[in-house]
């Protein structure tokens, strides 16, 4: 890199800004992260089991909510029942207090909450869905299935 040492005899300051170690600060910094970024960035290599589907086993404590998305409104349905999203809540709530008092108790021994099934419709909505969800935990319930239908002629096996 060139540098300038000035006209000779000329008092006048130089105006000139020296870019050179602007230059190699820049160098610098670009090799650090070209260096530190795939340090930084990580992946974990995971064989994720291959399921067609798992039968479920159903228990009459467990919650069967089905959900459709026609026309861009959320529809839920529990059992047969169409709820909105206040009654949802609201019997989700009472659904797991009779259940844990039917047990028992909250302090009860081997105490089994009920979990929720969802069926959605393919063509719902993430949203109906992800409020479904949303909704269910905010009763207080911690697992949360989603049931499918299998294709005709498929079988249980784990691949």
């Amino acid at each position: 890199m060139a540098m300038s040492v000035g006209d000779g005899g000329d008092d006048a300051p130089m105006s000139d800004i020296n870019t050179t170690p602007l230059v190699d600060v820049m160098l610098v910094l670009l090799i650090i992260f070209l260096i530190a970024v795939p340090v930084v960035i990580q992946s974990i290599d995971l064989a994720l089991p291959k399921v067609q589907f798992e039968p479920t086993t159903t228990k009459p404590e467990n919650v069967a909510l089905s959900i459709t998305g026609a026309g861009g409104q959320c529809q839920v349905y529990w059992g047969m029942t169409p709820v909105s999203s206040r009654e949802l809540l609201e019997k989700g709530v009472e659904k797991l207090k009779k259940e844990i008092d039917r047990q028992g108790g909250p302090n009860a021994a081997g105490l089994e909450l009920p979990e929720v099934h969802i069926r959605g419709d393919v063509n719902t909505p993430y949203r109906c869905i992800g409020g479904t969800i949303y909704t269910m935990q905010m009763a207080g319930f911690v697992k949360v299935g989603f049931i499918s239908e299998p294709e005709a002629g498929s079988s249980v096996t784990r691949l």
